[in-house]
């Protein structure tokens, strides 16, 4: 049908339905600047096992953890230093990891594994092509808590595999820094609201942790 013949109705609703569906193509992009963030998740204490209990100490690079380069994640190394002595002394198991783009060695000295802890070289998510599913679940672990950098990498993927893999997730925010306070933010949203992750995980932080 030729415009002459559409009118100006016609024209007018094509055009309407033109626009709608280029607006729609870009999807959340055309709200991006009017989407506001959603109230913080509750935080809860919790007392864990140690019995039952792995942390995983993910991804702490002595390269880049410094205040010039991540000063986020360098501010939360004595914490989690504390933390992690504070973890040992409990007995817990502890994991630790680093990425492919790292060595060992470069893990950061103050919480460097010691000789009898596990160490895995994987990126994202700390249970893939590993067999750590299967030799925590046989010690009888059914908790784990994620420490580690970056919070849109290594926690919130972990955290994820350890959902679909059956285990509980305890998820200090204090201890997962990011390049940016938005990546944690919207990793501890998706941790507090994403299928199946929602509802095995606590929020928390390193002090509400009790063993």
């Amino acid at each position: 049908m030729s415009l002459r013949n559409m009118g100006i109705a016609g024209i007018l609703g094509t055009l309407h339905i033109t626009l709608s569906t280029m607006a729609h193509a870009q999807g959340v992009l055309n709200e991006w600047n009017e989407v506001k963030a959603p109230p913080p998740p509750p935080l809860h204490a919790v007392t864990l096992n140690p019995k039952t209990t792995a942390l995983f100490m993910m991804d702490f690079n002595s390269k880049n953890c410094k205040p010039e380069m991540r000063n986020r994640c360098a501010l939360v190394i004595p914490p989690v230093q504390k933390f992690l002595a504070r973890a040992r002394a409990s007995g817990i198991t502890i994991i630790h990891s680093y990425t492919p783009n790292m060595v060992e060695s470069d893990i950061v000295t103050n919480v460097k594994p010691l000789q009898n802890e596990r160490v895995v070289q994987v990126r994202g998510d700390k249970f893939d092509k590993n067999d750590l599913n299967e030799t925590l679940k046989t010690k009888g672990i059914t908790t784990i808590i994620t420490v580690g950098t970056s919070a849109n990498g290594a926690v919130l993927f972990t955290a994820i595999g350890a959902s679909q893999r059956g285990f509980k997730v305890v998820v200090p925010v204090d201890a997962m820094p990011a390049d940016t306070a938005y990546q944690e933010q919207f990793s501890i949203w998706e941790i507090a609201n994403g299928p199946t992750i929602r509802e095995v995980s606590t929020l928390t932080t390193l002090e509400r942790i009790h063993f």
